[in-house]
């Protein structure tokens, strides 16, 4: 693979890490990240969600929710996601924390939100490689459902870029034919490191 990829959401859990998986098993050099200031999981109401630091093992968490309501946990999916997360990475990571993981060539955001702060953080670095980053918004809801046909979206496009000699002179075609193809809108940015 030519490229380095970077998923991210806003807790590292869901729409990146299925993205990351997925990505991960076809060979691609790719990591995964949250842009939140914790990492969120449903709770028992939306008013008791489960909160932990980024950083906190995906096993752990597993572990604590299984104490918590096994049955709660299993039935809307967290468990088995937590469990795929483990088999992926260690912990889920924080975007804004990742300058030591070295650069990527195209970053996947899954929420306008996220690809905002995203931009913004690559804005406020340090510009000193001045090495092209592409950066790209592909809308999907934050459900299991969602996150499994965004991952595969998101693989094809990956595929794609991957495919051409340089993104930078193929990337416009490459985004009108993917909207055509799959009536989705796609914001992108290029961005400097």
């Amino acid at each position: 693979m030519k490229f380095r990829y970077a998923m991210v959401c806003s807790s590292n859990q869901n729409r990146s890490m299925e993205a990351h998986s997925l990505l991960k098993r076809h060979g691609f050099d790719v990591s995964s990240y949250g842009t939140g200031s914790h990492v969120k999981l449903p709770g028992p109401s939306l008013r008791e969600p489960n909160v932990y630091d980024f950083g906190t093992p995906y096993k752990q968490m597993f572990d604590d929710l299984r104490r918590k309501d096994p049955e709660l946990y299993k039935r809307n999916g967290i468990l088995p996601m937590l469990k795929r997360n483990s088999g992926v990475k260690l912990a889920p990571q924080r975007w804004q924390d990742n300058a030591a993981d070295g650069s990527f060539t195209v970053v996947l955001t899954f929420e306008e939100k996220v690809f905002d702060m995203v931009l913004e953080d690559l804005h406020n670095r340090d510009h000193v490689l001045l090495k092209s980053v592409l950066v790209i918004n592909l809308e999907v809801k934050d459900n299991h459902e969602e996150a499994a046909v965004g991952g595969q979206l998101t693989l094809e496009l990956c595929q794609k870029i991957e495919a051409v000699e340089s993104w930078e002179d193929s990337i416009d075609e490459i985004i009108a034919a993917f909207e055509a193809k799959h009536r989705r809108k796609l914001v992108y940015s290029i961005s400097f490191y």
